[in-house]
């Protein structure tokens, strides 16, 4: 229920931006032309772009700078950048988000890679598919805390419109004049920032895309084949460009989301989730959807445990144990029960046999994925130094 009223709260922070200027801002979306130059190998499609919020190279940098701006938040020593650290691709290594005041957070903050490919955003809610739109929730919300600003709107506005290098900056990417300092413009110059954060240059990608045959080991070679064998069924929820189901480009005639129910929980024996993870549930209220969440991208799956929405698997070795035996089974406590007698759970989780020689080379496959251009890029990096 409070999950539900956190949700309805936002729905009302938006209708009341809105009114201040924000209709603009969460217009629909559709692929825009920019003289824009995108850091992209020629195989890879371009992210579609909100035609309201066009690429520039002067908006990027804003971002840049935005999302590392500690003074963005309550405390004055939190960014974007404090759950979404670039070394281990825009994550943070913790088992649930932790916000400025200390507030822990009921899921896993999630990977930024190749965020401008995400068809939906955030780990359960459909209705989330504008990075403006979502970069008002770790700044406004209060349920939990994330940055925690609502209410100092104006004390934003203030410290941005009184720092001489934001002023400059500001003016390179909207124009110049205190009218374009404003929440909508910093909302577009950190999403525009987000979706530079593009990773296609991993030893897979120069293996399968680039035509470089010994980029990865034959071990990782055979784990490819079983990622993509019926046997396994892994690609079906991370299959693709992105190796996720929940996906849009240019070359796309349509976007695609998916929401997925694993087994990883079965507290009733009907399904049940924890209360405060139930889901796409918590947003539509359908017992179908209860456990339902979204697969995410697995490139640099290395660098981005625990995982799981909660957090609650700690490597991969037991996130493949968790799918080969079809569900997780929890023996005791609040959460206890037999997670592959989910009857909730997706048809493609019914679990397969995997021996360790298979297991180590499935493994080998998934570090592959691992772009270490990616992590290091000084484009993405904290301009504050």
């Amino acid at each position: 229920m409070m999950r539900r009223l956190v949700v309805l709260a936002i729905a009302c922070l938006l209708s009341c931006l809105v009114s201040i200027g924000f209709d603009r801002l969460l217009a629909a979306e559709s692929p825009v032309a920019s003289s824009y130059r995108w850091n992209l190998p020629d195989w890879t499609p371009k992210p579609v772009v909100p035609a309201n919020n066009p690429m520039s190279a002067a908006k990027v940098e804003l971002g840049r700078h935005l999302f590392y701006e500690q003074r963005l938040s309550k405390t004055g020593n939190f960014a974007c950048a404090s759950c979404h650290v670039q070394a281990m691709a825009f994550t943070d290594g913790k088992t649930v988000g932790v916000g400025a005041t200390g507030e822990e957070h009921p899921r896993n903050s999630m990977s930024l890679t190749n965020v401008a490919y995400n068809s939906v955003l955030t780990w359960a809610n459909p209705l989330m598919t504008s990075l403006e739109q979502q970069g008002l929730v770790p700044l406004f919300g209060e349920h939990p805390v994330e940055l925690g600003m609502v209410g100092k709107e104006d004390e934003i506005l203030k410290m941005l419109r009184s720092d001489r290098q934001y002023r400059s900056m500001f003016a390179a990417a909207f124009g110049a004049g205190d009218e374009n300092i404003n929440l909508n413009h910093l909302m577009q110059a950190i999403a525009s920032f987000e979706r530079t954060l593009v990773s296609f240059d991993s030893p897979y990608d120069r293996y399968r895309y680039g035509n470089q045959k010994n980029a990865i080991s034959d071990s990782a070679k055979r784990g490819e084949a079983l990622f993509h064998s019926e046997r396994l069924e892994c690609f079906h929820c991370h299959g693709g460009l992105n190796f996720s189901d929940s996906i849009r480009h240019e070359r796309l005639a349509f976007q695609e989301i998916a929401f997925h129910n694993t087994g990883l929980y079965n507290i009733d024996g009907k399904g049940a989730y924890p209360p405060d993870n139930t889901g796409v549930y918590e947003i539509t209220n359908k017992p179908s959807d209860m456990g339902r969440f979204k697969a995410p991208t697995l490139r640099n799956i290395t660098l981005t445990a625990p995982y799981m929405h909660d957090g609650s698997i700690a490597t991969l070795e037991e996130a493949i144990a968790h799918y080969q035996a079809g569900g997780r089974t929890i023996d005791s406590g609040a959460y206890a029960g037999v997670g592959r007698q989910n009857p909730l759970k997706s048809h493609f989780i019914s679990g397969f046999e995997l021996t360790e020689p298979e297991k180590q080379d499935l493994l080998a496959f998934l570090r592959s994925l691992t772009d270490e251009t990616f992590i290091s890029n000084p484009a993405f990096s904290d301009p504050h130094g």
